[in-house]
C-alpha cells in the first residue's frame, strides 16, 4: 500500500513560513528583468558550496577536483531541468532528485576526505584511508554503490516487473488493474515501505530505492516515475499537509467505490484518507477535481522544503525548538530600546547539516526567486552560519520583496548585522577596540 500522504516537517523547525507556493510567477518576464537575473547569478556564484569548501582546507590540503566537477555539474544539471525555459512535463522528477543527491553526496564524502586528512595530521604515524576518489563526470560518482544512470535504470526495472504481472494476469490496461499491479511489485514483491523515522537515509532517491525505506513524499514520487513508464499519468496535489496522489482519469467516481471496505483512492493514498484529523479524509469524487494539481516544479519544491526542514532539525538538534527567525524578535527588547546582535551568543549548530540546509535552500530559491518567506529564511540560515556579509545581501534583497510590516521587522536587524559584518572585518585587518560609525 502506498503511503503517499506526507507530513510537512513541523513549521516550528524553521519558522512559520517556510512553505512551497506561497509565490507563483505568472510569466517568463517575471524572471527576466536585469536586475532580477544579475541578483540572481551573483547568488548563485556567491553560495556556491564549492566556495565553503575550498575556504576550509586544512595545511596542505586541497580540494580533489572531482568534488568541485560534481558540485558544479550537479547544481547546473538541476537548475537546467528545472529551467522556466522548458515545458514542465520535460521535466524529470528521478534525475532531478539524482541530481540533487549527487550535489549532497559530493559535498558530504569531502568532508568526510578532510576529516581523514586532519586524523592523520594530528596523528602522523597513523596512515588513514581515505575514501577520496577520481571521477571523469558526474555520470560516474557512484551513490550508494551505482551511478545516476544505473538508478533510473531501476526504476525501467521495477516498471518492467509491473508488465511482468500485468500479461501474467492476460487482463487488459485499464488503470485499476494497472495501479492494482503496481501496489502489488512496489509494496508486497519489492517491499517499499514508509520509514517511521524520516532521516537522510530516506530523503533521497537513490537511498531509498536501495533501501527500500522511504518517505512519502519519496515514495509518491517513485509512484508517479514506475506509472509515467507504463504510460499512466498519475497526479498530485497537497491537500493541508498531506501530499495525495491519483490517476488522471475523467471518471473520479472509481477512484472512490469501496471494494473489500477499501476505495482505490484510500489505498493508493494510505491511512491519511481515513483519518479524520486529515483533510484529505473529507474528500469526494466531486471535490477532487476541484483541487489543484501539482506541476512537477512544485512536487519538487515541497521535496526540498522537506529538504531543507530535516536539515536544519539536524543541524539545531542540540537546540530543540529553535527557529530561524528567533534573532529577529530580540533585536528589540522591552525597554524600548535596540539589542546588540552578539555574534558570541550565537546557538551552536552541526555545520555539515546547517550547510546541507543552505544548499537545499539555494535551490528552492531557483525555483522561486520572489518568495520574500524562503529568502528571508535563507538569510536567517547563512546569519547563523556567521556568514553575515552574505546573510546582509540576502536579506537586503528579502526587504524588496517581503510586504511594508515584514521589511520594517527585518529592516533593524540587517542594520546591526551590518555592523556585525563592519566590525568582524575591522577586527580580522588587526584593528583593535571597537569600530565606531559615524
Amino acid at each position: 500500500m502506498l503511503l503517499a500522504s506526507y507530513k510537512m516537517i513541523g513549521s516550528s523547525m524553521c519558522g512559520p513560513t517556510l512553505r512551497y507556493g506561497d509565490y507563483k510567477p505568472k510569466t517568463m518576464t517575471d524572471f527576466a528583468t536585469p536586475a532580477a537575473l544579475q541578483v540572481q547569478n551573483k547568488r548563485r556564484s556567491s553560495f556556491s558550496p564549492v566556495t565553503t569548501i575550498s575556504n576550509v582546507k586544512s595545511h596542505d590540503f586541497s580540494p580533489s577536483k572531482s568534488y568541485q566537477e560534481v558540485l558544479n555539474a550537479a547544481r547546473e544539471r538541476f537548475t537546467q531541468q528545472i529551467s522556466f525555459r522548458s515545458k514542465d512535463k520535460d521535466i524529470s522528477l528521478a534525475k532531478t532528485l539524482l541530481y540533487i543527491a549527487a550535489e549532497d553526496e559530493a559535498f558530504m564524502a569531502h568532508n568526510r576526505e578532510m576529516d581523514a586528512h586532519s586524523f592523520q595530521n594530528e596523528r602522523n604515524d597513523t596512515n588513514v584511508l581515505s575514501d577520496r576518489q577520481d571521477w571523469d563526470c558526474i555520470e560516474a560518482m557512484p551513490m550508494s554503490g551505482k551511478k545516476i544512470d544505473d538508478w533510473l535504470l531501476e526504476l525501467d526495472n521495477i516498471a518492467n516487473e509491473v508488465k511482468v504481472e500485468l500479461s501474467s494476469r492476460d487482463i487488459g490496461c485499464h488503470f485499476v488493474e494497472v495501479l492494482e499491479a503496481v501496489n502489488k511489485v512496489l509494496f508486497e514483491s519489492i517491499g517499499f515501505r514508509r520509514s517511521p523515522v524520516v532521516d537522510s537515509k530516506c530523503s533521497y532517491l537513490h537511498s531509498v530505492l536501495s533501501s527500500k525505506y522511504g518517505s512519502p513524499i519519496l515514495l509518491s514520487i517513485i509512484y508517479i516515475e514506475i506509472c509515467q513508464r507504463l504510460k499512466l499519468t498519475i497526479v498530485g496535489s497537497r491537500v493541508g499537509e498531506d501530499f495525495l496522489i491519483w490517476p488522471k482519469t475523467g471518471n473520479p467516481e472509481e477512484l472512490f467505490k469501496v471494494n473489500s471496505g477499501h476505495s482505490l483512492f484510500g489505498i493508493v493514498n494510505g491511512r491519511c484518507v481515513e483519518d479524520p484529523k486529515s483533510m484529505a479524509s473529507d474528500l469526494t469524487c466531486n471535490s477532487l477535481p476541484g483541487l489543484d494539481i501539482a506541476t512537477n516544479r512544485d512536487i519538487i519544491g515541497i521535496y526540498l522544503a522537506n529538504l531543507i526542514r530535516l536539515h536544519w532539525k539536524c543541524a539545531s538538534r542540540i537546540n530543540h525548538g529553535l527557529m530561524l527567525t528567533s534573532p529577529l524578535r530580540r533585536v528589540h527588547n522591552d525597554n524600548g530600546k535596540w539589542s546588540k546582535i552578539n555574534g558570541s551568543s550565537m546557538p551552536l549548530l552541526r555545520p555539515q547539516d546547517l550547510r546541507l540546509a543552505i544548499m537545499a535552500s539555494e535551490r528552492l530559491l531557483i525555483l522561486q526567486p520572489h518568495n520574500w518567506a524562503l529568502r528571508r529564511d535563507h538569510g536567517m540560515m547563512l546569519y547563523y552560519s556567521r556568514d553575515y556579509g552574505k546573510a546582509v545581501q540576502e536579506l537586503s534583497i528579502c526587504m524588496a520583496f517581503a510586504p511594508e510590516e515584514e521589511a520594517e521587522v527585518l529592516e533593524p536587524f540587517v542594520e546591526k548585522l551590518h555592523l556585525l559584518q563592519l566590525e568582524s572585518s575591522w577586527k580580522s585587518r588587526g584593528h583593535k577596540g571597537r569600530l565606531t560609525v559615524p
